[in-house]
């Protein structure tokens, strides 16, 4: 596996040179390769246990330990959850199906139609970019977001339809209103939920 050579003669003798030779120049730093990914895009497959109407526990953020009903499945592995808002506080968001517990509680989502809700209602506005005068002068200025007039009537017309189903269900709407806690001695693993 030797470099292709040739054979030239340098006063009484011979020998091989390369054809090719080797650069004189090299970089200090080696070029950063991008790392071959060997994973392959799936589609999500969620718990058996995460059925739409199941009422979930969530773990994480800022509404850990509520109570919340699973309206349905959006992408990446996120759910589309409601507290009610009007039961417990909790508005229409998007939930990582990771930081929920399912339990084994469900209520009936006839009537509530959730085709309208995807990731595109979910996202941000994107803001101006400041000047350099605006950032030194005004600075970070924090203004309270207000919640988009369409937020609200989209979530009264939710948490009606829901309201109904639970109501006919006896002491469904104050166990979704009760937050979830261990507190010491309980033993999650052996939980039954």
């Amino acid at each position: 596996m030797s470099a292709a050579t040739k054979q030239v003669t340098f006063g009484s003798g011979t020998r091989d040179v390369a054809l090719k030779k080797a650069s004189k120049w090299y970089p200090a730093e080696d070029d950063a390769a991008p790392k071959k990914v060997r994973k392959t895009i799936r589609a999500t497959t969620l718990r058996p246990s995460l059925q739409p109407g199941a009422i979930l526990i969530i773990l994480a953020g800022r509404f850990r330990g509520k109570r919340v009903v699973y309206l349905k499945p959006l992408d990446k592995g996120v759910l589309l959850v409601t507290g009610p808002f009007k039961v417990n506080g909790v508005p229409l968001r998007r939930v990582n199906s990771r930081y929920v517990i399912a339990t084994s509680t469900t209520v009936d989502l006839t009537g509530v139609d959730v085709e309208k809700f995807d990731d595109k209602y979910f996202a941000r506005e994107k803001k101006a970019k400041k000047t350099k005068e605006e950032k030194l002068f005004k600075g970070d200025q924090v203004t309270k977001k207000e919640t988009p007039e369409a937020r609200k009537i989209d979530q009264k017309e939710v948490d009606a339809c829901l309201l109904k189903n639970i109501k006919k269900v006896p002491q469904l709407s104050g166990y979704i209103a009760s937050s979830f806690s261990l507190s010491k001695g309980d033993r999650p693993h052996l939980m039954k939920f």
